[in-house]
């Protein structure tokens, strides 16, 4: 790869790059389209699609086949005004609900841990070293996504070296890009010490038990207990969240990664939070993001209000 390659490389996401690649393939083989299309092949397309494809999914397509044609240098075929009328028309005659994660509600969240840390203790008495790590990483893992509203790959990617945490105090996470940072500026990430459900003492714990120092927060381990060099992929996620909340004897098939965010957004708002408060906390930048979890309240300070839910 030249060095031109690797800036233009750096300047997508991952995630979405991966994606666009996938939506091509579906366009040229599966459905058996041709590069560069016409306006005409991608109406077509949307037709072939309408009703078993999301509307979001749908989007998604129209856009990697617009990136692929703005960046060979051909005319993009999305714009055309048949293939914005097929659109239009297919969203009118296949309304979908959008399917959204189930919020952790805090009750939940605080079964999930006390039982994370019943299997911690339980670990140290019989001196099984893999399970204390499991129960240690998997709480300070789901208290940080919880309190943070960290998306599953934000978790994944933190570094040690960009994390500072003061017992009883706070904690400050630095992301060098993410979601809602489409400029890679890095940005800043700070929550407080809880006197319950606390993710500085969750994290604090997790490190001194891994002694760890430098590289991923949060890694595999395998059944011996050794901890595995790269972080945790984003996708373990979901099914790691699923099986503690299933040892805690939580239903967990209608959780997924997201359900963190959205089980904070929900406390947030129960407790008073304001749009505007909630938007800056988690991040988001488009007001009809954050209006799928929250309507306009006054706010209170976080660390009032978490410790007036959970208690002393």
């Amino acid at each position: 790869m030249s060095e031109l390659d690797r800036y233009l490389n750096a300047a997508t996401r991952d995630n979405t790059r991966r994606s666009y690649r996938a939506a091509i393939e579906h366009f040229e083989v599966t459905w058996g389209g041709f590069l560069p299309a016409t306006s005409d092949s991608v109406a077509r397309y949307l037709v072939a699609h309408a009703g078993q494809l999301s509307i979001n999914t749908l989007k998604l397509r129209l856009s990697a086949i617009a990136q692929w044609h703005n960046s060979q240098g051909f005319a993009d075929p999305t714009k055309a005004p048949v293939v914005r009328k097929v659109f239009k028309g297919i969203r009118a005659l296949h309304p979908m609900q959008e399917k959204q994660a189930e919020p952790l509600q805090l009750q939940h969240l605080e079964k999930v841990v006390d039982w994370l840390e019943g299997e911690a203790l339980a670990a140290l008495a019989s001196d099984d070293r893999p399970g204390l790590l499991r129960a240690r990483r998997d709480a300070a893992l789901i208290l940080l996504g919880f309190w943070r509203g960290f998306r599953s790959d934000e978790l994944c990617r933190l570094q040690i070296e960009h994390v500072q945490a003061v017992a009883g105090s706070g904690i400050t996470l630095y992301l060098p890009r993410s979601k809602s940072d489409r400029d890679n500026l890095g940005k800043t990430f700070q929550t407080p010490a809880l006197l319950r459900l606390c993710p500085v003492r969750a994290y604090i714990e997790w490190l001194n038990t891994a002694a760890l120092v430098r590289g991923p927060v949060f890694r595999g381990i395998d059944r011996w207990g050794n901890l595995g060099e790269e972080g945790l992929h984003a996708n373990s996620v979901i099914p790691l969240l699923r099986q503690a909340l299933e040892r805690a004897g939580i239903p967990a098939e209608h959780y997924t990664s997201h359900s963190l965010r959205r089980g904070f957004a929900t406390w947030a708002h129960q407790s008073g939070w304001d749009l505007k408060s909630l938007m800056n906390y988690v991040g988001w930048k488009d007001v009809k993001s954050a209006m799928r979890y929250v309507e306009a309240t006054p706010f209170t300070g976080m660390r009032m209000m978490a410790e007036k839910q959970i208690g002393n």
